[in-house]
């Protein structure tokens, strides 16, 4: 049975709340990057340059980031009970954002391919059919016969 009425304990009202919330994990994950320095000594004298990575976008990571900050949020994203159907549109576009995200950072080298293939279900398949011809040759070890008429004809 539908209940296309609003959830009592919703942690965000409408939809641009949790659109907001997708932005704040994003703003997150750019301080989070400066856990990872990449440290490189450039040019003649060696100067020291740091750099910081592009750290990709997971749904599991807005989830976490949204329970540590709001609460969970699972129910949005499925739809518990129908409670939260005018949160479908937004939901769908964070999911999208995150795969792209995924999908052009391993396209461009910043995450691994192999990796963000997995996570996004995507795999490349290689097709190969090998094709073989067995001749079984009835040849007895023992029997030295066509090896005798080979030296044979070679003797004056």
């Amino acid at each position: 049975m539908a209940n296309h009425g609003m959830h009592p304990t919703r942690l965000f009202k409408k939809p641009e709340e949790l659109a907001q919330a997708f932005e704040e994990y994003k703003q997150s994950l750019k301080d989070e990057a400066k856990n990872w320095p990449k440290i490189q000594y450039v040019g003649k004298d060696g100067n020291k340059v740091t750099d910081y990575p592009v750290m990709p976008y997971t749904l599991e990571g807005f989830k976490r980031f949204c329970r540590v900050k709001y609460g969970e949020v699972d129910h949005y994203f499925k739809n518990t009970s129908d409670y939260y159907t005018d949160f479908g549109p937004i939901c769908s576009c964070i999911k999208e954002e995150i795969r792209e995200n995924q999908i052009i950072g391993g396209l461009m080298g910043f995450f691994n391919p192999s990796i963000t293939q997995r996570l996004n279900n995507l795999k490349e398949t290689t097709e190969t059919t090998t094709t073989a011809n067995v001749r079984i040759l009835n040849v007895d070890p023992l029997d030295d016969s066509a090896d005798n008429s080979v030296k044979k004809d070679l003797q004056p």
